[in-house]
């Protein structure tokens, strides 16, 4: 699933479960409002924060670490979707935030 693509279901209305798999200065330099946010090196330690019913939209900076996270998340049995291009292609810059 493209950047476009999660966005455009974003401002549709879809209610997104969404896992930024960055490290924290990249999270804090902006994220996709909503997002939840484990890093990909704790990602197997906090599987218990997620629902493997739910369908995840995985994403990072460029779409690297979000694809391993896919695979690892698949293995488990998790329902996730790699967003390819990562968040160097998103260009729904209303949706980003900063904290």
């Amino acid at each position: 699933m493209t950047p476009k693509e999660v966005a455009a279901e974003m401002n549709g209305g879809k209610p997104l479960f969404m896992l930024d798999v960055r490290e924290p200065a990249e999270w804090v330099e902006g994220h996709v409002a909503g997002a939840k946010h484990i890093p990909l090196g704790q990602l197997l330690e906090r599987l218990d924060e997620l629902d493997p019913k739910q369908e995840m939209i995985v994403m990072c900076k460029s779409g690297g670490r979000s694809g391993l996270a896919c695979e690892l998340l698949s293995e488990k049995g998790y329902n996730v979707v790699n967003m390819t291009g990562g968040l160097s292609a998103w260009k729904d810059k209303d949706k980003l935030t900063r904290n």
